[in-house]
């Protein structure tokens, strides 16, 4: 009988805790427990950069962004492309749905609720960003910093068509002073690098210089024309892909074999090269650093600066 009794009161014990068991998870299940009413992540399309999300207090946080107004018509109907929440909270959007920020705080708000039906309100402000590069620009001069020894004279910074005779006449440097650069703006990557089409147009002449040196000037092998396009066809001719990379400040040019170009974007001012030289952009330049090597043979020739240690190329632009 006491054996018995032992095991009665042991089922009892164990079917008490069950239940307890039971009901917890009923409570677990119901999300009585979960007071979280967080974003976790907001991406809006034509978003810049990743949004800064911060809970101010228990039923206040704020959410910045910024859009890309190149390719958004206004803000009145910005879409919700992403929105992560915390564990089981439900918001007062969703994906697919627009939010208007045309206000005077370009602001609205996403409410967000916990299962416990606690609320917290995000107010959402969004900065404009504007791609400057995007629009026309009339090719003006190449520039280049060249040649061997600066420290004993033997380099020089001048217009690549201040030296005539080194090129054709038809198709000399002078051809690409009357090109028209076309940017426009396709996307934004995640990381906040914007890209696009790039349309170099031959302008009035229809020519694009084919940078060859001409062999009367060549002291290696004279008679022989050299071909300096892999210095000086920095910007690919027709159309051509681009991407700006705001961390490196560069711009790579990708052409439709493949090559990629890289520049710097300067504008109006004097940068101060050594050695009594400097480089002054009156407007706008594209520049690119070139991989010449020393030739102290050919020291002070035009063979020298132009084949064999250009230095640096400035495209020289004046934007419409």
């Amino acid at each position: 009988m006491k054996h018995f009794l032992k095991y009665v009161g042991i089922a009892c014990l164990v079917l008490t805790q069950t239940g307890c068991v039971k009901d917890l998870q009923d409570d677990v299940n119901a999300g009585g427990w979960n007071h979280e009413r967080s974003i976790t992540g907001i991406t809006f399309e034509n978003q810049v950069g990743t949004a800064i999300i911060e809970e101010v207090s228990d039923t206040e946080g704020i959410v910045e962004v910024t859009i890309n107004m190149t390719a958004v018509p206004d803000l009145s109907a910005v879409k919700v492309s992403k929105l992560e929440l915390s564990y089981q909270a439900t918001a007062s959007v969703e994906p697919g749905d627009v939010l208007n920020f045309e206000n005077e705080s370009k602001s609205a708000s996403i409410v967000v609720t916990a299962t416990t039906g606690e609320q917290r309100e995000y107010v959402v402000t969004v900065s404009e960003f504007m791609e400057d590069l995007v629009g026309t620009y009339d090719v003006t001069g190449l520039m280049v910093y060249a040649g061997t020894g600066p420290e004993y004279g033997g380099a020089a910074v001048m217009a690549l068509s201040d030296k005539p005779w080194c090129w054709s006449e038809t198709y000399g440097p002078q051809a690409e002073c009357d090109n028209v650069l076309t940017f426009t703006m396709t996307d934004i990557s995640a990381e906040g690098n914007t890209n696009g089409i790039c349309v170099n147009d031959a302008g009035a002449d229809g020519k694009y210089a084919d940078f060859l040196f001409l062999g009367s000037g060549n002291m290696e092998n004279p008679g022989v024309d050299v071909d300096l396009r892999h210095f000086y066809r920095q910007i690919p001719e027709g159309e051509s892909t681009w991407v700006r990379d705001y961390a490196a400040n560069t711009i790579t040019f990708t052409d439709q074999d493949g090559r990629r170009t890289t520049a710097s974007l300067q504008s109006a001012g004097t940068e101060d090269l050594g050695n009594g030289l400097s480089m002054t952009i009156g407007d706008q330049a594209f520049s690119f650093a070139l991989s010449g090597t020393d030739d102290w043979t050919n020291i002070y020739s035009d063979y020298d600066k132009f084949v064999k240690n250009p230095r640096r190329l400035w495209v020289l632009l004046t934007k419409r």
